[in-house]
């Protein structure tokens, strides 16, 4: 690609030009603020934080969800369920410097991975729109769940009350608030991807909002199946070309990923951004 960032880059994101598209690498810096640890959030710190501190078989250690569906097999879906509750929505965290740059910039739509609520902690000034990723359920066609922040709580909304002049805030694998809900085991994953490749896991408004944007991925590396697919079809009305991702020291798959999707890699980590908080981030790795 030739393509290169926009000069403009925090008007575009102001705009809604640009969509900050999160990945574990966004949440780096954010520590538990009794015990110093950083917050669980790439693929093995999070294994290993659900199997009470110890790795898994390596074959269970390729990837979250894999572990995530041995150990409901083996204890039920509510134990990753509640792992995932008490991790995100019962621990104090300290804030990643990521999001304390996004709530600076203060976006209208943004797309974050991950499943725990510093983004809504963001935004909580102010009213937005939620999207929460649904698996496995019944009585719906659909695998979203909205809700809208009014600046003190959320309650629950169709697809008709949706107020298009609120900022979007999608968080497809879920988020402890305002109710724990998650998408991590891979039965999660089969269910929620064939439907998100059906159309039935993004709400309609959003796929007519989504049209021409481009995508500034941050904190994401793209060497696993099961977030390129999820990432391939959440912004599947982008065009060409798609956007730009921050990945320092990308391997040979993450290239070619990147180039058949139009990603251009920017060899650069997430402190290089604009306007970013002065931090000691230099030197950790993305997740």
């Amino acid at each position: 690609m030739t393509d290169s960032l926009p000069s403009d880059l925090i008007a575009a994101l102001k705009r809604g030009d640009v969509v900050p598209y999160l990945g574990a690498g966004a949440l780096r810096g954010a520590v538990d603020a009794q015990t110093g640890q950083p917050i669980p959030a790439d693929s093995d710190s999070l294994i290993i934080a659900m199997n009470r501190g110890q790795p898994m078989a390596p074959k269970l250690m390729y990837e979250f969800p894999r572990a995530a569906m041995n150990l409901e097999l083996k204890r039920g879906r509510s134990f990753v369920n509640k792992f995932l509750t008490e991790l995100y929505g019962e621990t104090t965290w300290t804030r990643a410097p990521l999001h304390d740059w996004l709530a600076e910039i203060r976006p209208p739509y943004v797309v974050d991975i991950n499943r725990d609520s510093m983004l809504q902690d963001s935004y909580a000034d102010a009213p937005h729109t939620l999207i929460t990723g649904l698996s496995r359920i019944g009585g719906t066609d659909f695998r979203y769940r909205l809700h809208q922040w009014d600046g003190n709580a959320y309650r629950a909304i169709g697809n008709d009350e949706v107020d298009a002049a609120l900022p979007i805030l999608f968080k497809p694998m879920g988020t402890p608030r305002p109710e724990p809900n998650f998408i991590a085991s891979d039965a999660d994953y089969v269910d929620f991807i064939t439907e998100l490749m059906g159309g039935f896991a993004i709400p309609a408004f959003l796929k007519q909002r989504r049209k021409g944007l481009r995508y500034l991925f941050l904190g994401l590396r793209f060497t696993r199946d099961t977030e390129r697919m999820v990432m391939s079809d959440i912004v599947f009305d982008h065009g060409t070309p798609t956007g730009w991702a921050f990945i320092p020291h990308p391997n040979a798959k993450e290239r070619r990923f990147c180039a058949r999707m139009g990603i251009e890699i920017l060899e650069r980590d997430i402190e290089d951004l604009p306007g970013f908080p002065a931090t000691e981030l230099a030197g950790r790795k993305i997740a």
